[in-house]
């Protein structure tokens, strides 16, 4: 790509970012970008096939980074032997979200497009799949309780989706909110133990 073609997708990218932060996927005009960019609807086709891709050059390296690393601190923490996974239980998934937050932090806009402007797209459904994950899991580590000797009571599975669900809510809150990093840190502690304790209860732990 030459020096004109990347000042050219630079100046989409940048209109684009402010039009999708302004109006949202759904109500943005790729006339609009267009226009705001001084290029031609032409020339826009020659980067991009739809408004759906330029929404996904935007924001797809941010949501596929966030939800690699998530996926990747479950693993991790289901590759720990069953007997030593209780007491590392906050340790794996503590550092995972403090690693989330400082990356969101890095790339606020793309992370305001996927949680507040990305109904219509497959970004939409972030933190529906982080609720999957989760949900599995939880299931996992209650079967290493069983095989421990130390089951926990049945859990309503509406009642978990919920809980699961708020906790993602309440993360991505501080992302939205955009609060000042240091009060984010010391609210995603204060958040983590909350939760834990929660569980550790509803689990009988």
């Amino acid at each position: 790509m030459n020096e004109v073609e990347q000042t050219t997708l630079n100046l989409i990218l940048s209109a684009a970012m402010q039009e999708f932060l302004e109006k949202g996927f759904k109500s943005a005009s790729l006339r609009n970008i267009v226009k705001t960019a001084r290029v031609t609807t032409g020339a826009f086709y020659g980067y991009y096939h739809s408004k759906e891709d330029l929404f996904e050059a935007l924001v797809g390296e941010q949501y596929d980074f966030l939800l690699n690393c998530f996926c990747k601190a479950q693993k991790e923490f289901a590759e720990i032997p069953p007997e030593e996974q209780p007491n590392n239980l906050t340790d794996v998934s503590g550092e995972c979200m403090y690693e989330m937050l400082l990356y969101a932090y890095e790339h606020l806009n793309e992370f305001k497009l996927i949680l507040c402007c990305s109904e219509g797209t497959r970004f939409s459904k972030l933190i529906d799949e982080m609720v999957e994950v989760e949900t599995k899991g939880t299931h996992d580590y209650l079967a290493v309780l069983d095989e421990l000797g130390r089951p926990s009571p049945p859990i309503d599975e509406r009642l978990e989706h919920i809980l699961i669900t708020g906790m993602f809510n309440t993360f991505f809150e501080l992302i939205i909110h955009e609060m000042p990093i240091e009060e984010a840190k010391h609210y995603l502690k204060e958040m983590r133990a909350f939760y834990t304790a929660g569980w550790m209860k509803i689990m009988g732990q």
